[in-house]
């Protein structure tokens, strides 16, 4: 296929898979990953890790508050934080991306090869993710350094860990570490897997119109370059307002510290 030929959308997406790589996203390969990946999350929401890293969240909660003369820093109890399962409508839009969109080698694969579905599960980073949300912007690198010194001295884990911001107004950090598990193959028996596992630090602010943002930055993604307009123009456009919206909240949270960090500083003279 040449490059002329480039998938532009999924439908074409998955019929260059058929051509290229005799693959068909049928329902056998939909329900198996979804088979495996909530065996996965079972799995590790019942592991002594996960446990563990729940009864730290409490600690790290408290010593944060110690730290901060009162402040909270969890928006929620750990107990309540969720173990996520990616769709598999947006694994396929990610390995669209990788393949094809971002691919600069492309009619030839990626630089780490094609990813396919006999490898996204231990290719795409996020297919079991969760979210923290903290109240204040400080506690999104508090929680981070907090994180990687427990997977990585503690349990031993590769972790790594960046702050993302867009220009679309999204504001995160994004942790990932890595787990080894024992699941079914496709046909019998069981296989060894190294799973990437996604950790999102948000801040409560931010966590409100996330929802917003992912829609239309997900929107965004499965276009090309040519299809992107500049929104930073197009005032009545609903990118514009919540995009900004994003950028705005930021500057909030900033001000929010700002202002903590001047009312504790009067209260020691």
């Amino acid at each position: 296929m040449s490059n002329s030929k480039k998938p532009e959308n999924i439908a074409k997406y998955t019929r260059w898979l058929k051509e290229r790589h005799n693959i068909s996203l049928d329902k056998r390969v939909e329900n198996y990953y979804k088979k495996v990946t909530t065996y996965i999350k079972n799995d590790l929401k019942n592991s002594d890790l996960w446990r563990t890293l729940i009864e730290n969240l409490k600690e790290y909660n408290d010593e944060y508050r110690i730290i901060n003369k009162g402040y909270i820093l969890l928006l929620e109890a750990p107990e309540s934080i969720e173990l996520m399962i990616k769709p598999f409508d947006s694994l396929v839009d990610k390995s669209f991306r990788k393949n094809i969109l971002n691919n600069k080698n492309f009619e030839n694969p990626p630089t780490k090869g094609w990813i396919l579905p006999d490898n996204w599960l231990s290719r795409i980073n996020d297919n079991i993710r969760t979210t923290i949300v903290v109240k204040y912007l400080d506690g999104v690198e508090f929680i981070i350094e907090k994180l990687k010194y427990y997977f990585k001295q503690e349990c031993s884990k590769k972790c790594k860990s960046y702050l993302e911001a867009r220009e679309e107004g999204y504001y995160a950090a994004h942790l990932y570490f890595t787990h080894e598990f024992e699941v079914p193959s496709i046909d019998l028996g069981t296989k060894s897997i190294e799973i990437s596992i996604e950790i999102q630090i948000t801040t409560q602010l931010q966590e409100l119109i996330r929802t917003l943002l992912h829609k239309y930055y997900g929107e965004k993604r499965l276009k090309t370059p040519e299809e992107i307009s500049k929104w930073q123009w197009d005032y009545k456009s609903n990118e514009f307002a919540t995009n900004y919206l994003g950028h705005i909240l930021h500057y909030i949270e900033g001000m929010i510290m700002d202002i903590r960090e001047r009312i504790s500083k009067e209260e020691e003279r």
